[in-house]
C-alpha cells in the first residue's frame, strides 16, 4: 500500500484555498466571514487558538453556498487537471489519501481516481465544525492506525515535514516539491 498526502503532493496547490476562492467568486456573500477569519488567524499566530478552532471559523463560508454538492462537482470539473501527472502514472487501487483537508472536499477526486481509501478531516458541510481533530501530523498516524492497524506502507508521499510521523511508518518516503519527487531522509526529518 502507498499513502499520499493530498494538497501540494498529489494536487498542485491547496484544494481548500482553491475551493474557497472559487466559492467566493460565485457566492460573494461568503466574504462576510473575512473579518472573523482574519481575527482568528491573528489569535492562532499568537497561540490563543488551535488550528482546528481557526479552521472552524474559516469554514463558516460553507453556510453561504446554497448547493454545496453541486458547487463541489463544478469545482472539480475545473480543478481536477491540477492532479500531478506523476500520480496518474503510478496510482494503484490500494492507495490511501490522507489529508488535513475536509473529507467532503476530497471525496470527488478520490472517487474519480478510483481511490476508495480516504482519511481526511471530518468537517460538517453546513456548519464548518469539526468532528474530531484536524487530520494533520501525529493525528494522521492515529487515524491511519485506527483503520489499518497492521498495514505496512510501502511508500509515503508528502510535501511537508509535518508529515514526518507518517513518513516514519513507510519503507520509503518522498517529499514532493513543486511536482518533483525527492527521496526523504526521515532520519534528518
Amino acid at each position: 500500500m502507498n499513502v499520499y498526502d493530498f494538497d501540494g503532493t498529489v494536487y498542485r496547490g491547496d484544494s481548500t484555498v482553491d475551493f474557497y476562492l472559487f466559492s467566493v467568486k460565485r457566492h460573494p456573500a461568503a466574504l462576510r466571514h473575512v473579518p472573523a477569519v482574519c481575527l482568528w488567524a491573528l489569535k492562532k499566530k499568537c497561540g490563543k487558538c488551535t488550528t482546528r478552532e481557526w479552521k472552524e471559523v474559516f469554514f463558516r463560508f460553507l453556510a453561504d453556498i446554497p448547493d454545496l454538492q453541486a458547487e463541489l462537482r463544478l469545482f472539480w470539473e475545473r480543478h481536477f487537471c491540477k492532479i500531478y501527472p506523476w500520480y496518474h502514472a503510478q496510482k494503484r487501487p490500494d492507495d490511501v489519501f490522507i489529508s488535513a483537508s475536509p473529507e467532503f472536499l476530497l471525496a470527488i477526486p478520490a472517487e474519480k481516481l478510483g481511490i476508495g481509501r480516504l482519511i481526511a478531516s471530518r468537517v460538517d458541510e453546513k456548519t464548518g465544525r469539526f468532528d474530531g481533530e484536524n487530520c494533520k501530523g501525529a493525528e494522521k498516524v492515529s487515524r491511519f492506525r485506527a483503520l489499518y492497524p497492521d498495514a505496512q506502507i510501502e511508500r509515503f508521499y508528502s510535501d511537508t515535514h509535518s508529515d514526518l510521523p507518517m513518513a516514519r511508518l513507510a519503507e520509503k518516503a518522498y517529499l514532493c516539491k513543486k511536482g518533483q519527487l525527492l527521496d526523504w531522509d526521515i532520519k534528518k526529518g
